[in-house]
């Protein structure tokens, strides 16, 4: 159930990351990775703090990103392709 929370809270990390990058849009790309630096260890350090386990704490950062990413990357080709309709 730990692990199941911390995924939860790594996911609201990730969601408070692209609304920091969305109000950033105008910002250099370098000042943009380390914003997603920042936040990467954020939310590592949240997840630590609840699972207590280096090993399950690398494990599910790695799920939680790439499900951030996978999310990303379907919205990305979703979004512009339903608009084209309108």
């Amino acid at each position: 159930m730990k692990n199941y929370v911390a995924f939860l809270f790594q996911l609201i990390v990730w969601s408070c990351f692209t609304f920091a990058e969305w109000l950033s849009n105008r910002d250099h790309l370098l000042y943009k990775v380390l914003m997603f630096l920042v936040f990467l260890y954020l939310a590592f350090l949240l997840t630590r703090m609840i699972v207590k386990s280096n090993r399950m704490t690398i494990f599910i950062t790695i799920a939680s990103l790439s499900a951030y990413f996978l999310l990303q990357f379907f919205l990305h080709q979703m979004l512009p392709s339903r608009m084209a309709f309108l």
